[in-house]
């Protein structure tokens, strides 16, 4: 249900594109192109003036409608396959230009952090920032130790302009749910509440800064990516200190091409360190837009990567980690049966989907872009027939993958920007089979073996004690199962001769009973010795003897 506040929202979204002058490009599109003369009736458009490109009049609308927009574009911003030109160069000022906020918040944002003034943690700070993006902006500085650093600080009251655009995207997303035919498939909520978590460790500077230190160490003395330190005792939830660090924005084609950096190296690099992230380590930087990716250019033949801005890391769990990677590999090989067969495996599509079918319907999609260059490829029109593909098979969505598949598009993205003739599958495919030989060769068992290898020998020392333990205890079960033996045969010989004891005790009253009836037909006769009294007290003695033995087997 649309509450008040919604529509609200809504109409202010209406009116900050009135006010850059969107109208137009909406009318533009496919869906309202017969209605675009319509715009020369709109009194606005009378007395409008000239308010810059199309391309920056949809980047200022994006700044003023918050941060949850500004993350859109910068998606966006990366691809140049699906946008015109002057749009793109204007969205990827969404990257690190966004509209900064007053230095004076960022100090009162601090000292309130640190509980005491700058000066005494800091030796210099500059009030103009280095770089401003939607959550936050990055100010350098100095320590007392003499160290350059750059300090991350959260925008102020940011929570609150997040919380109310999420709560507008989940009714959104409750409606297309519900009332939408694709809205099962599509899983809207679910990639909402993923969406919600994801900027939730984003705000949090502190989880940023445990996420920096851990990819840190994965390329540790790694000539593919250089992660810079964090300086934990100056970091708080919201403000982060690390080490500054100086590269080429990768963006700046120009400026890599006049240090003779090599491109196809460089593009190749992202290529492999995209996949050791995913599939080495299960723990990647999902945020590699161009205004978080530097370039050493020290060696310019051997060029490295630098990241920053570690507040979105994605992670796999050990089923979608293996499937993935068993899909790329699949994927790469052609053997695009066995792509079909892991959906099914997977739960990714139904149980009941024809492999057969699903088999040829992802070869038709993917077969056409082999061995062509990233600039040949329109992904734009793979991802739409893929999604064509998925809803005649029913396929979910899954919503812990929206990351990765938002990091792949983010690494295509600069591939195509740095070097257009990457075949993006032959650079790709030797890690997919070295990491598959790693997990399933002997490299893989002599890891776990390693691994294992501190378990066991805590637990060799104790293997003698343990198997006396385990012997007393065979034996003592034996024992106790020997006396459980002897107890059931008890008990059933007691049941027996309780059973014996009432069945006699019951035909022995039924004669007494037989007697009585017989006795009371002459009752004169029972003193006589006549045929029915003798029968009468042989019928009654019986059944007194019976009942006396019952009662003595009894006891």
């Amino acid at each position: 249900m649309i509450r008040p506040r919604h529509l609200f929202h809504l109409a202010r979204i209406n009116l900050v594109l009135l006010r850059h002058g969107l109208d137009e490009i909406i009318l533009a599109t496919r869906l309202f192109r017969p209605l675009r003369w319509s715009i020369y009736l709109m009194p606005w458009h009378w007395i409008r003036r000239q308010q810059g490109s199309r391309g920056e009049r949809i980047r200022r609308a994006l700044e003023d409608l918050g941060p949850l927009f500004v993350k859109f574009g910068q998606i966006l911003s990366t691809r140049r396959d699906l946008l015109p030109p002057d749009i793109a160069d204007e969205l990827s000022y969404l990257q690190d230009r966004v509209p900064p906020f007053p230095a004076s918040d960022a100090r009162r944002i601090m000292e309130r952090a640190y509980g005491q003034p700058l000066e005494n943690l800091f030796h210099r700070f500059d009030d103009h920032p280095i770089a401003s993006a939607s959550i936050a902006q990055v100010h350098g500085a100095r320590l007392h130790d003499g160290r350059e650093v750059v300090v991350k600080v959260v925008r102020p009251d940011i929570d609150k302009v997040i919380q109310r655009d999420l709560d507008l995207m989940r009714t959104f997303a409750a409606l297309a749910q519900r009332y939408w035919p694709l809205g099962r498939r599509l899983r809207p909520l679910e990639v909402v509440a993923e969406f919600e978590k994801n900027l939730a460790d984003e705000l949090d500077l502190m989880r940023e800064a445990a996420n920096a230190s851990q990819l840190r160490r994965n390329f540790l003395n790694s000539d593919l990516l250089y992660v810079p330190e964090v300086s934990f005792p100056e970091t708080r939830t919201d403000v982060m200190v690390m080490e500054r660090i100086s590269g080429i924005p990768v963006s700046n084609i120009q400026a890599l091409n006049e240090r003779g950096v090599n491109l196809r190296n460089l593009a190749e690099k992202g290529v492999e360190i995209f996949f050791t992230q995913v599939f080495r380590d299960s723990f990647f930087h999902a945020d590699m837009h161009p205004g978080n990716i530097f370039v050493d250019a020290t060696n310019p033949e051997n060029p490295r990567y630098v990241a920053v801005d570690f507040g979105i890391i994605g992670t796999l769990n050990p089923v979608d980690h293996r499937y993935l990677a068993e899909n790329f590999l699949a994927f790469f090989n052609r053997d695009y049966r066995r792509v079909a067969e892991l959906h099914v495996e997977s739960g990714w599509v139904p149980e009941g989907t024809r492999v057969d079918e699903f088999e040829a319907a992802i070869r038709t999609v993917c077969e056409p872009i082999f061995e062509r260059p990233l600039k040949d490829i329109s992904f734009g029109a793979v991802l739409m027939r893929l999604f064509q593909t998925g809803r005649r098979f029913d396929m979910e969505i899954q919503p812990q993958l929206v990351l990765l598949q938002k990091t792949l598009l983010n690494i295509e993205g600069l591939g195509r920007q740095l070097y257009p003739d990457l075949d993006l599958w032959r650079t790709a495919k030797p890690h997919m089979e070295r990491w598959m030989r790693d997990q399933l060769g002997l490299n893989a068992v002599w890891k776990r073996v390693k691994q294992e290898a501190p378990g066991w020998g805590e637990q060799l020392p104790l293997l003698p004690a343990r198997l006396w333990q385990a012997t007393e205890d065979l034996t003592a079960m034996r024992r106790a199962m020997e006396q459980q033996k002897q107890e059931m045969q008890q008990l059933r010989e007691h049941f027996r001769a309780a059973t014996t004891s009432r069945l006699s005790e019951m035909s022995g009253a039924t004669l007494v009973l037989a007697a009585v009836l017989l006795a009371g037909v002459e009752p004169l006769a029972a003193y006589t010795l006549g045929p029915l009294p003798v029968a009468t007290w042989v019928i009654g003695g019986t059944g007194v003897l019976m009942m006396v033995y019952g009662l003595l087997k009894r006891f």
